[in-house]
């Protein structure tokens, strides 16, 4: 399906017309310019509506500009984070068509949108054995994957370590450069009349005498507006308890090496060990560390991955970096003559059940929510963006909501106990 541009027209909250706010007012207020809220905002407008963006800090640079870019489907298990996986990685590539048309050819190139795919490995026989147990249950969900027998695997990555029991390529992995790409979708919401405000705090709501949202209070004042989308990744929480409901969102950090260039082909698809998709499930707040190696555009690798809450410390351990690094180059030995030229951490939104929050808070009136994807908001965001638009317009849904609504079980608990 194919989406144009639509003119403005009366905002839709819940299903019901009403009438919107008087220019020069917003329909939608998106706390937060990250991949989420410009995915968010790019919808609405797609849909008419009068949008303007916030960011306490300057423009995606919060999670998505400390992201690897991953589009991925390869470590998720059957169930609604997958399928909002595998609608999102099918719509980036027509999402940058249609925006193209818009923002100018050659937007996908401009993006570093590549469909490279993706290489998992296990060097040990019971990650061998739990790789392609797991990767026959994504099978029957509508996932690609390739079994590689172990003699086949170095045709894939020349560079990988001996030893490999077992790999499954997952073709639908994709990669982009994450800032570049939430750049676009603001493009699109600039030039379909939306205003886009870095540098300005959100502080709460104001609601009227109904209860509804009439207002966005920030450090720049007092903002009218008939809804408010919270896309505030690891500040999620932080933000619904100012503005009266809480959610249980948490920063959960994760650090990044960067190496120097390497020559094209040194390390060919994004490659991670499986216990990857172990450390990803987990719900400790204790360190986990995982062995996740891909190339950029430019030549460097990244090597990541690790994740521990730790709050917003923004301190680095030299521990970690060690880690990573000595599982990484336990993976791809050439990597162990290549100097690292940096390291970069960022804060993930975490939520109790690994599942992001999308769609209306029933306690608010006119307060929606955007948040907890945690790491893999850069390959969630389109169908994210759709799905909150479509429930904000009144349409079917391309997906059932129900997995990602604020009252889910498990979550309202928790929700309940952090008020």
């Amino acid at each position: 399906m194919r989406y144009r541009h639509v003119q403005a027209r009366p905002a839709v909250r819940h299903g019901t017309p009403c009438a919107p706010p008087r220019p020069p007012y917003p329909d939608v207020a998106v706390v937060g310019s990250g991949i989420i809220g410009a995915a968010c905002a790019e919808a609405l407008t797609r849909r008419g509506a009068r949008v303007t963006v916030l960011d306490r800090a300057p423009l995606a640079s919060g999670t998505t500009a400390h992201g690897e870019g991953n589009l991925l489907v390869s470590d998720k298990p059957p169930g609604p984070e997958l399928t909002l996986a595998l609608a999102s990685s099918a719509r980036w590539p027509r999402l940058f068509a249609e925006l193209g048309e818009e923002l100018g050819a050659g937007l996908a190139e401009r993006c570093e949108y590549e469909a490279k795919g993706g290489l998992v490995v296990a060097l040990g026989e019971a990650g061998a054995r739990a790789l392609t147990g797991f990767a026959a249950t994504q099978r029957a969900a509508g996932v690609t994957a390739h079994e590689v027998a172990p003699d086949a695997v170095h045709a894939h990555e020349p560079h990988l370590a001996p030893g490999v029991r077992a790999a499954v390529h997952y073709p639908q992995d994709a990669q982009v450069q994450p800032v570049a790409a939430a750049a676009a979708l603001l493009g699109a919401v600039r030039r379909r009349g939306g205003t886009l405000r870095a540098g300005v705090r959100a502080l709460g709501v104001e609601r009227g005498k109904d209860g509804r949202v009439t207002a966005l209070r920030t450090s720049a004042g007092t903002l009218p507006c008939g809804a408010v989308v919270n896309a505030c990744g690891p500040w999620a929480g932080r933000f619904a308890a100012e503005a009266g409901a809480p959610l249980p969102v948490q920063p959960r950090r994760g650090l990044v090496l960067v190496t120097a260039p390497l020559p094209p082909g040194t390390v060919r698809h994004k490659v991670y060990d499986a216990d990857y998709v172990g450390a990803v499930g987990s719900g400790d707040a204790d360190l986990r560390t995982s062995t996740v190696v891909e190339a950029t555009r430019g030549g460097t690798v990244l090597i990541g991955s690790s994740r521990e809450r730790t709050g917003f410390e923004e301190r680095f351990r030299v521990d970690v970096l060690r880690e990573l690094a000595r599982k990484a180059t336990a993976l791809f030995p050439v990597l162990g003559r290549v100097p690292v030229i940096r390291a970069y951490g960022g804060f993930r939104p975490y939520t109790p059940d690994h599942l992001p929050v999308i769609g209306p808070d029933p306690r608010l009136p006119g307060l929606w929510h955007a948040t907890g994807h945690e790491g893999a908001g850069i390959g969630l965001a389109p169908a994210t963006g759709e799905l909150l638009a479509q429930l904000y317009a009144g349409e079917r849904p391309f997906l059932a909501p129900e997995p990602y609504r604020v009252a889910r079980p498990g979550l309202a608990e928790e929700a309940r106990c952090s008020a």
